[in-house]
């Protein structure tokens, strides 16, 4: 089985590294590597133990392994005993004698990957982790493909969990003591990145994630030793700053001496993050298994927004730029996110240019990717990217994203609304307030979204704009005043054309039948009942929507009552309305003007658009429940009289 990932059709351009080889075919870069770890990390004391009080240490047989069951293992797979705790009594038997603690590590790592080989002291002592890792490959099946780490049920995603949180564990509750005694680090690291590097997958699997965790645990270090490091600065700054008869100078050596210790321990944590990086990520970042893969985006994106110092710079980023290509939709995925959190904050997203200059095509691209949930998180880190690096995304790059506003997907449709709000409809800065419904601010949006929607060429579709912007603009798309205003507008200068008025009326109909609590329109799921509070919701809005429209609506009815294409969505909004409004509001002569207005679109129009909507709309007004029903059926049985008039006069004829 070879560790190489095969290249494919979506791998990165020419301009990404070559594929690396890294199968055993590498074991002699690798035991080079382990000889340079050695030579770096060679055996020194380290400090006196910490005492904790934990229950006695197992004494190791003769062949080296653990008389009793590997506590670190049982800890990970009952979770009766904490992670802490387990990793405390683990880190005093390591005071007392490293190699036989060091032995279980090792033991709980090997047991990790499924594998029922053990490590003895002998071997510990005596052989190359390459040579260990061969003798541990033979009583492991290579063809196997079921592992922990490949087991998806809720325990061992609890198992891949608390696997990580031991290695973490063992890095963290070390670092005031034994991490820097140049045996337990430089072992792990070699231990992790021979195993990295093996053909069996489990293997190269569990150590990968184990790597990354200690990573991202040496990150946690490296920063706390930088602030150490600032702080003590400050006090040896101040302190030399001090007149000579007020100055302390065992205090100035005691500071000089910390600072060159902490000197010293950040150089050996970002040289051993450095070997892991090169050793392992450099190798797994391409690896055959996806999972894998994943798992690299993800920590690397992790590491550059803890430690931006170290991590976010070109030579690191460029690789989340390379994965972007990758075949898999869950390895793209972990590479959205990750720049998500980096371009979301400023300091990073500046340090960022060359990346968006070189990537930013991709990503613009990835809105259409063939992965549903990529393409939404790619609009998302696009949207992120309008509130820190706007000056990156040109007029075209925007155009290439707001079609998607239309499309079935209702997740990628939202997305692209909130996009096209951010980016066309409401260019504010941060902190400005939005404005209120009918507060007369929102003409302006109302324009650029009819300038947008007519330039779309995508007419007949806004119920999909309005559903599309519901959850981001809803407030604006709610100021059914400011809309009905801009219809009835009559100077010339403020006046809609005729394409405009058409388009506007669409709009104002279709955020109307959404406030009434229609659901989202076909192809974007199936309708949802609404729980009880969004029931109250909906009756709110559209008594709403009749205080707003009721008053105004038969001048829109006689204003267009010639033009079939805006007066049949007018008609559709009546049907929206909470019609006790009439007779609780008093609005008894608007209703007169409507119901006479409806007979004479009936007696008017022949299509069979308009009278649908007219009836449905007369339907509602003559329902036995409305107090003011006997308008409705005086003027159903006038309508019924004139059209049998001239029913019978046409069949005269």
């Amino acid at each position: 089985m070879s560790s190489k990932r095969p290249a494919g059709p979506q791998d990165p351009p020419p301009s990404s590294p070559p594929s690396t080889d890294t199968s055993n075919s590498d074991n002699d870069s690798s035991s080079d590597f382990e000889a340079t770890l050695q030579e770096k990390w060679g055996a020194r004391g380290g400090p006196g133990p910490r005492p904790v009080p934990k229950r006695p240490r197992r004494e190791p047989s003769e062949d080296g392994s653990s008389s009793e069951e590997n506590v670190l293992y049982q800890a990970v797979m009952d979770g009766r005993v904490a992670i802490e705790v387990a990793v405390d009594e683990w880190l005093q038997g390591y005071k007392r004698d490293r190699e036989p603690a060091f032995l279980e590590l090792v033991n709980f790592i090997v047991r990790s990957c499924g594998c029922r080989g053990t490590v003895t002291l002998a071997m510990l002592r005596e052989q190359q982790n390459t040579e260990i890792i061969q003798r541990l490959t033979e009583t492991f099946s290579e063809d196997s493909s079921d592992y922990p780490l490949s087991l998806s049920t809720g325990p061992w995603r609890r198992f891949r969990a608390s696997f990580g949180a031991v290695v973490t564990a063992v890095a963290l509750r070390s670092r005031h003591a034994v991490l820097y005694d140049g045996f337990l680090l430089g072992g792990l690291t070699a231990l992790l990145t021979s195993l990295a590097d093996s053909q069996v997958r489990a293997f190269r699997h569990t150590a990968t994630l184990a790597a990354m965790k200690l990573m991202m645990a040496l990150v946690e270090v490296a920063l706390g030793l930088s602030q150490r490091r600032d702080n003590t600065q400050r006090l040896y700054e101040a302190e030399r700053g001090k007149s000579p008869p007020r100055r302390a100078p065992g205090k100035l050596e005691v500071l000089q001496e910390t600072l060159r210790e902490l000197q010293e321990q950040q150089e050996e944590m970002e040289a051993v993050m450095n070997a892991i990086f090169k050793g392992v990520f450099v190798h797994r970042y391409r690896d055959m298994v996806p999972d894998v893969r994943a798992l690299c985006m993800e920590e690397l994106g992790t590491w550059m927004c803890s430690f931006p110092a170290s991590f976010l710079t070109d030579g690191h980023l460029k690789y989340l730029g390379w994965t972007l290509h990758d075949k898999q939709g869950e390895v793209r995925l972990r590479c959205v996110r990750a720049l998500q959190g980096l371009y979301a904050r400023r300091d990073t997203a500046a340090h960022m240019e060359l990346f968006t200059g070189r990537f930013k095509a991709r990503l613009v691209s990835m809105v259409q990717d063939k992965d549903p949930v990529v393409a939404v998180e790619v609009v998302k880190l696009l949207t992120v990217m309008l509130d820190t690096v706007a000056e990156a995304l040109t007029e075209a790059d925007c155009h290439r994203v707001y079609p998607a506003v239309f499309c079935s997907r209702r997740p990628l449709a939202t997305a692209a609304g909130l996009f096209l709000y951010r980016s066309l409809l409401s260019p504010r800065h941060e902190g400005d307030t939005e404005p209120s419904p009918g507060s007369g601010d929102n003409r302006s949006f109302f324009r650029l979204l009819l300038t947008f929607f007519i330039e779309s060429e995508l007419h007949q579709h806004a119920a999909y704009l309005v559903d599309s912007l519901w959850d981001c603009a809803g407030t604006q798309l709610r100021d059914w005043d400011t809309a009905g205003g801009l219809l009835l507008e009559e100077a010339p200068e403020e006046a809609l054309s005729d394409q405009q008025e058409k388009a506007l009326v669409e709009i104002l109909a279709a955020s109307a039948k959404r406030a009434a609590g229609e659901g989202p329109p076909v192809g974007r799921g199936p309708p949802r009942k609404a729980p009880p509070k969004g029931r109250r919701a909906v009756t709110e809005q559209r008594s709403r929507l009749s205080l707003c429209l009721a008053p105004i609506l038969p001048r829109l009815l006689a204003k267009f009552s010639a033009d079939e294409e805006k007066v049949t969505p007018l008609l559709e909004v009546l049907s929206c309305f909470e019609l006790s409004v009439y007779c609780t509001a008093r609005l008894e002569r608007p209703l007169e003007q409507a119901l006479a207005q409806l007979q004479e679109l009936v007696q008017k129009h022949t299509g069979p658009e308009v009278l649908g909507a007219a009836s449905r709309a007369l339907g509602a007004l003559c329902d036995p429940r409305l107090p003011l029903r006997g308008r409705g059926e005086l003027v159903r049985s006038r309508l019924g009289d004139l059209l049998g008039e001239r029913c019978h006069r046409l069949l005269r004829v």
